[in-house]
C-alpha cells in the first residue's frame, strides 16, 4: 500500500519547503536539469554552467577608459579556482573558498600588450538581485571513493555554487516518540560532511539547516550537534510570510515540481490550495528567516567567521544586535558626531562573538573610513 502524503516527510515538510523557496526567488531545478549543469557527473557539486554563463555576465575589465570582457581562459580557471583538493580537511578547504568567494579571483590578461591582474568576482553580495538563486532536491553526490551517492534532500544555489544544504523531517518517525527528527535530521548532515562521505559539498556551504514541519534548528559546516541553534526574527513576519507560504506557483512550476511524483501527490496539493490558506509554520519561518536571498547573502557574508579552527555563524541575537548597532553608527547627530552605545548581555549569549561580527561589518562598511576599534577586557 501506497503511503499517502502526510505519511512521507517529502510531502509533509519538503514539498512546502521547495513551495515557499520558490516564492522566495529560488529557481527549482528538476533533477535532470541539475545533473545537466554539472556536466552529467555526480561529482561534480557546482552546477557549472550557471556558473560560467554568471561569470561571463557580471564581470568585465575596465582598463584605460575601455571596457574589456574577461577571457574564455579566464571565465574556465575562475571556475576551476573553486574546486579545492580536500587533502588538509574541509574546514581548512572550506575557509579558503569562503575567503575566495568573498574576496574574489586576482586573474592575469593581456590587454593590448599590457598583461596586468584584474580582479573577477563569483557573487554581487551587496546586490542581491544581481545573483540568480536556484533550488534543487534530492541532490546525488558520490561519496568520496565510491560509486555511491548520499541525495541531500534541498540544496541552495546562488549562481551555480551550493551555498545552503536542507534536510527534512516529518513530525514523528518510526521507532518511538523519543525520535526527535530535528536530532535525525542533524546527524544525517553531520555524517554527510565526514571524509569518506560527501565533503566536497560541504566545502561551499555557509548555511545548514534541520527542519521539519514544526520545529527547525540551523548551523554551518562543521558545527556539532549541541550547537545548532534556532533562528528568531525580531519583529513579527507573519503578515508579509503569509501571502508567500499561500502563493499558488504557476502551471510551469507545478509541473516540474510534481512531474516525478505521483499524480495523486498533485491532487493532495492542488486539493489543500483549493482548501484556502493554510497556517504558517516554524518550518516557514525559518525557511524565510535564513533563506531569504538577501538574508541568505548577508549572513554568509557578513556573519561568519572562523576561530581558531571552527567556523562559527551568528546566533539571531548576535545578527540583530550588530546590525542594530552598525544602524547607530551610521546615524549622524546634527553636528556631525555619531552616538555611541550600550549593548546589555546575558552569561552565555556569545557577546565576544558579537563583538567580532560587529568589528567585522565596521571594517566592511564602505563609508566607515580610517576605522578603530578597541577592545577592553577584564582578563
Amino acid at each position: 500500500m501506497n503511503a499517502t502524503p502526510l505519511d512521507r516527510e517529502d510531502h509533509i515538510s519538503q514539498i512546502p519547503a521547495l513551495q515557499l523557496l520558490q516564492n522566495l526567488g529560488y529557481v527549482y531545478l528538476t533533477p535532470q536539469e541539475a545533473l545537466k549543469q554539472r556536466g552529467g557527473r555526480e561529482s561534480e557539486v557546482l552546477l557549472a554552467g550557471i556558473l560560467e554563463d554568471w561569470l561571463r555576465t557580471h564581470n568585465g575589465i575596465v582598463y584605460k577608459g575601455e571596457s574589456h570582457a574577461f577571457s574564455e581562459g579566464n571565465i574556465q580557471a575562475a571556475g576551476q579556482a573553486l574546486k579545492p583538493v580536500l587533502m588538509d580537511g574541509p574546514i581548512v578547504v572550506n575557509e579558503r573558498v569562503y575567503d575566495t568567494l568573498c574576496l574574489g579571483k586576482s586573474l592575469e590578461q593581456n590587454i593590448r600588450g599590457d598583461v596586468k591582474s584584474f580582479s573577477l568576482h563569483y557573487i554581487d553580495w551587496e546586490h542581491p538581485e544581481n545573483n540568480i538563486f536556484h533550488v534543487a532536491e534530492e541532490f546525488p553526490v558520490e561519496r568520496a571513493g565510491s560509486r555511491e551517492t548520499r541525495r541531500p534532500d534541498i540544496v541552495l544555489f546562488v549562481n551555480g555554487i551550493p551555498l545552503a544544504v536542507i534536510e527534512c523531517k516529518r513530525p514523528s518517525l518510526p521507532g518511538g516518540e523519543h525520535q526527535d527528527p530535528l536530532e535525525q535530521a542533524i546527524s544525517q548532515q553531520i555524517r554527510n560532511q565526514k571524509e569518506d562521505e560527501i565533503p566536497r559539498l560541504f566545502v561551499y556551504s555557509q548555511l545548514l539547516m534541520a527542519v521539519s514541519k514544526n520545529a527547525a534548528k540551523y548551523a554551518t559546516a562543521g558545527t556539532g550537534l549541541k550547537f545548532w541553534s534556532v533562528w528568531q526574527e525580531n519583529r513579527a513576519v507573519d503578515a508579509e510570510l503569509g501571502p508567500l507560504v499561500n502563493q499558488a506557483l504557476s502551471a510551469e512550476q507545478k509541473a516540474q515540481l510534481f512531474g516525478l511524483r505521483d499524480p495523486a501527490v498533485r491532487k493532495f496539493f492542488d486539493e489543500l490550495e483549493r482548501e484556502g490558506p493554510r497556517e504558517i509554520t516554524p518550518q516557514d519561518r525559518a525557511i524565510y528567516g535564513l533563506c531569504r536571498p538577501e538574508r541568505l547573502l548577508e549572513l554568509a557574508y557578513r556573519f561568519i567567521i572562523f576561530d581558531a579552527g571552527e567556523k562559527k555563524i551568528a546566533r539571531y541575537q548576535q545578527h540583530f544586535c550588530a546590525k542594530k548597532a552598525m544602524a547607530r553608527l551610521l546615524t549622524r547627530q546634527p553636528d556631525g558626531h555619531r552616538q555611541g552605545g550600550v549593548v546589555w548581555h546575558t552569561q552565555g549569549s556569545g557577546k565576544s562573538l558579537t563583538m567580532v561580527m560587529l568589528a567585522k561589518a565596521i571594517a566592511l562598511e564602505p563609508s566607515i573610513r580610517n576605522h578603530r576599534i578597541v577592545l577592553v577586557t577584564d582578563r
